[in-house]
């Protein structure tokens, strides 16, 4: 047998290179445009770009981990033309140009500035349908389309006036909704015309976006489609690591209205967090218990692919509230979890667009089933019994329950407060036309149950201990309805006084 020839090895040992390179990461030809500039421009962007996991492997290599477990593409096919390149920022930034508002000519090239669930789905099409039936998704249309949500909106964001004649109000702008609710839910990026800017490399034309920069969890982009896979996976780094982390969703979930992350560092899974999570593997999918991490956050409650010893405890999911069981936040009462992501369809008896009727009765036809929640409340169980006994379980949520049914009903009796507020005339409520949220007596009700009741309730669901009592929790629900209750009492005489003086 004849020995090969040095030609012969050479092409061999290229051809292995070769296809370890496709394997492993080549930058196209078009991103590597992109890089070469913006390397000097945009630096920042790069660099992180370069420490992603979109620039080390390609998508091929990615569907071809053989552990299913393992695999973080969900695609089973990606275009032809991306399969030998790393996800760099042509195959982000070029994609669907067609349906893109914000597609314009950039150096040659068709790039649109918003990279959107849509152009995700091209590698994770499960990630982005799941996240499509998701309230997250919905975020910016559940509250500006709800005639009631926005409102209240409204009656934060609006501009308060001090006259002769008192206090006026004008309706907020569209800077002050985008920098206020819509920071979180979500703005509609749309575009208007284009404009030059002066640039390190000269003049530019670029589109001019409205509603931009956006990170909101809702954002409608130019593209039409809902959501930013950015708010959790944060540019261009789309770090699984990051999402994991509690920091993350404490970019919205942390004031005194969704308390969770406050309510998270305070409890013992939040103590174990800082302590010992310098020591886990946040990278690692599947995400391991009791090997990877060994204790909750808010990623492995509700959204991460977790095993134990092999066994799979909850499967990945994009669609948050699907080991939930009950709606706690946001709203009067604390009520099962809506059937769809848009809940600008759902309305009470009383015609108003309310998961609950004011009395806290809940409008059963638009929620989840009892069997649901049952279904719901059994996955997360699941994932307290990989730490907990069934004993710690039960106790935990038979507390978690009565938290809820306690904090309803002394929500009831803030509610019937301004309720006879308005009956009385000493607050112009909602059957004559105006806003239930802006006087002192409605916006002491909003704090209530918006503040307070929803405080109780996250303690009681995370273990945050003092935010159901004295940081925001039992204490301030039971003042500010003795303040209500004091108020109308208050107006009572007053009311009384007038009526003899006029008698006289």
């Amino acid at each position: 047998m004849k020995a090969p020839s040095l030609t012969i090895l050479l092409a061999l040992m290229m051809a292995l290179l070769f296809t370890d390179a496709i394997a492993v990461g080549t930058t196209s030809s078009d991103s590597s445009d992109c890089i070469e500039c913006h390397q000097d421009f945009t630096p920042g962007i790069v660099v992180e770009w370069e420490r992603s996991l979109h620039s080390q492997r390609t998508p091929k290599r990615a569907r071809e981990v053989a552990d299913e477990l393992e695999r973080r593409i969900s695609a089973t096919t990606t275009p032809a033309e991306t399969e030998k390149f790393v996800v760099g920022c042509a195959e982000c930034h070029l994609l669907n140009p067609e349906k893109h508002e914000d597609t314009f000519e950039h150096n040659g090239f068709q790039v649109h500035v918003v990279v959107t669930p849509e152009d995700c789905a091209v590698c994770h099409p499960v990630e982005r349908e799941q996240y499509a039936e998701n309230l997250m998704a919905n975020a910016y249309h559940n509250l500006m389309s709800n005639p009631l949500y926005k409102n209240l909106a409204d009656s934060i964001n609006g501009v308060r006036i001090h006259t002769d004649e008192g206090i006026t109000f004008d309706q907020p702008n569209a800077l002050s909704e985008a920098d206020s609710c819509l920071m979180c839910h979500g703005t509609i990026v749309t575009v208007d015309g284009m404009e030059t800017k002066q640039t390190l490399m000269g003049e530019m034309d670029f589109p001019k976006l409205i509603g931009w920069p956006n990170k909101g969890v809702g954002r409608i982009n130019p593209d039409g489609s809902k959501g930013a896979c950015t708010a959790c996976h944060t540019r261009h780094e789309f770090s699984i690591a990051m999402a994991r982390k509690p920091d993350t969703c404490g970019q919205c979930h942390k004031g005194p209205d969704v308390p969770a992350y406050s309510v998270y560092k305070v409890s013992k899974h939040g103590n174990l967090y800082s302590s010992a999570s310098y020591k886990w593997d946040f990278e690692a999918v599947p995400w391991k218990l009791g090997e990877d991490f060994t204790a909750p956050t808010c990623a492995s409650c509700h959204v991460s692919l977790l095993t134990f010893s092999g066994e799979v405890i909850a499967e990945r999911t994009h669609r948050m509230n699907d080991r939930l069981s009950w709606r706690l936040f946001g709203l009067p009462y604390a009520h099962p979890r809506p059937k769809s992501p848009d809940t600008t369809i759902i309305r009470n008896k009383a015609g108003l667009p309310l998961p609950t009727e004011l009395s806290g009765e809940p409008a059963s036809e638009f929620l989840i089933s009892d069997e649901e929640m049952a279904k719901s409340r059994e996955t997360i169980q699941m994932i307290c019994l990989a730490c907990h006994s069934t004993q710690w379980k039960d106790g935990f949520f038979t507390k978690l329950d009565n938290t809820i049914e306690v904090s309803n009903e002394i929500t009831k009796a803030a509610t019937a407060l301004v309720a006879e507020a308005w009956e009385k005339g000493y607050a112009n409520g909602p059957s004559k036309g105006h806003s239930p949220f802006d006087e002192a007596i409605e916006m002491k009700w909003v704090k209530s149950w918006l503040f307070y009741a929803n405080s109780t309730r996250f303690a009681a669901a995370m273990g945050g201990a003092d935010y159901g009592v004295f940081q925001n929790g039992r204490f301030q629900l039971s003042e500010t309805i003795e303040e209500m209750g004091d108020w109308v009492k208050m107006m009572d005489m007053i009311s009384t006084k007038a009526e003899e003086q006029k008698a006289e």
